[in-house]
């Protein structure tokens, strides 16, 4: 395989995995464009590489420097910004998931804890059903969310901290 091939393909790949994750594919091909790339990109030479419009360029660099994943960089002498990507995988991972527990586990929780306090719970099966499987789902979505506090914090943690230095 030829590097632009694999470099074609690793971009496709990067882009359908972050799909399935329910981020946005061109934001994730940004992503594995400016991770892979040497040197920081300018928006231009974004949107060459993956062949998409200023305004989509612009518009997901936004969301990465949002999701604290990409870096906006000045070189001296030039007017264009130009962008890298946190280069060390596993504070990626770490930023990924305290950017989707904030984005989407908290705002279930707290969801799911206004619906629990459903009114008719005494005077309803029905009702009462529904609000033991709503404080079940809460207690599961709870689990999960300790689990991925776990996983950003792993480094603070004694234990974490060393199977990640031997992973490194």
């Amino acid at each position: 395989m030829q590097f632009k091939e694999g470099k074609e393909q690793f971009i496709q790949l990067w882009g359908t995995l972050g799909s399935d994750w329910g981020i946005n594919r061109t934001m994730a091909q940004v992503h594995a464009l400016l991770l892979i790339s040497r040197e920081s990109l300018s928006t231009e030479q974004v949107m060459e590489e993956l062949g998409i419009s200023r305004g989509n360029a612009n518009m997901n660099l936004r969301e990465l420097i949002d999701w604290n994943l990409v870096y906006r960089e000045l070189k001296k002498g030039e007017r264009k910004e130009f962008f890298r990507a946190e280069q060390d995988l596993w504070e990626v991972a770490k930023r990924v998931a305290h950017e989707r527990r904030r984005r989407e586990i908290q705002p279930l929780l707290n969801n799911l804890k206004e619906i629990a306090k459903i009114d008719g719970k005494k005077d309803s099966p029905e009702a009462e059903a529904f609000a033991d499987r709503v404080k079940e789902i809460q207690r599961f979505v709870g689990k999960l969310d300790s689990a991925v506090e776990t996983v950003i914090k792993a480094e603070e943690n004694w234990f974490f901290g060393r199977i990640l230095k031997i992973m490194k």
